[in-house]
C-alpha cells in the first residue's frame, strides 16, 4: 500500500511559497519544501487529491487558493520507515489570506522565495528544486 501526499506549488507576484518542514517531520524535517500533504481515506470520492491540495494548504499556512489546480507530476519514495510514498504537485493559484505557520508541528516558517533563492538555497532538496522547476515552466507556458 502507498501512502498518497499531494503538494501546492503556490505562486504569487513572481514569488513561491515554501515551508521549512518542522524538524519533528517524519519524512525531510527541516528542509524547503511546497506545502502538502497526506490524502484522508474518503470512501467514493471525486477530485479528491485537488480537495486535499487545497485543505492541505489552508490547514497548514492559512491562505486559500482558487479553485482549479494544474496537475504537475507525481513521484513515489520510501520513508526510512520504509513506506511507500506517491507525491502529486499542483500547481495552484493563490486566492487570498496572509501566509503563516498555522500548524507549527508541520511548519517551522514560511517563505515567499523567487524562482534563484529556492534553486540555490541549501536546505532545498533536489525534489523539492525539480518540483519548482517543473512548476515554472508550466506557469510560464499557460
Amino acid at each position: 500500500m502507498f501512502i498518497v501526499n499531494v503538494e501546492g506549488a503556490v505562486c504569487k507576484d513572481d514569488k513561491w511559497l515554501m515551508i521549512t518542514r518542522s524538524a519533528k517531520e517524519e519524512h525531510a524535517g527541516g528542509t524547503l519544501s511546497l506545502v502538502g500533504g497526506k490524502v484522508d481515506i474518503e470512501g467514493n470520492s471525486i477530485e479528491v487529491l485537488e480537495r486535499t491540495v487545497k485543505r492541505e494548504i489552508y490547514e497548514e499556512v492559512g491562505i486559500e487558493v482558487k479553485d482549479a489546480v494544474t496537475y504537475i507530476y507525481s513521484t513515489s519514495f520510501m520513508l526510512d520507515a520504509g513506506r511507500h510514498v506517491i507525491n502529486v504537485v499542483f500547481l495552484c493559484e493563490y486566492d487570498s489570506g496572509t501566509a503563516y505557520s498555522k500548524s507549527p508541528d508541520e511548519v517551522e516558517t514560511v517563505h515567499w522565495m523567487t524562482y534563484d533563492e529556492i534553486i540555490n538555497h541549501p536546505k532545498a532538496p533536489p525534489w523539492t528544486k525539480e518540483s519548482v522547476k517543473r512548476a515554472e515552466n508550466t506557469r510560464r507556458n499557460d
